[in-house]
């Protein structure tokens, strides 16, 4: 994957490669030793059964190796995604 700055993500919706929208971008989780982006923390879109997902209260939490792409929309494999 390209490079892409972390602003250019903000509010971004994130949908599965199926095509499903699971929600939208809030922030994300960083090693700051490494620099490296641990999770994507997203609102769940009110139609996403978010069971099975590592939530943190709201939030649930997306693995960054699930994201397949990042352009109009963050796309992401929903079965990696998973807890």
């Amino acid at each position: 994957m390209n490079k892409i700055f972390s602003r250019s993500l903000a509010r971004k919706q994130v949908m599965s490669s199926d095509g499903m929208l699971i929600g939208q971008i809030k922030n994300l989780l960083v090693d700051l030793d490494s620099g490296e982006v641990i999770d994507l923390i997203v609102k769940p879109d009110q139609t996403f059964d978010s069971s099975g997902y590592r939530m943190d209260g709201e939030m649930m939490l997306i693995p960054f190796e699930a994201v397949k792409d990042a352009r109009d929309y963050i796309v992401v494999d929903r079965y990696l995604s998973r807890k």
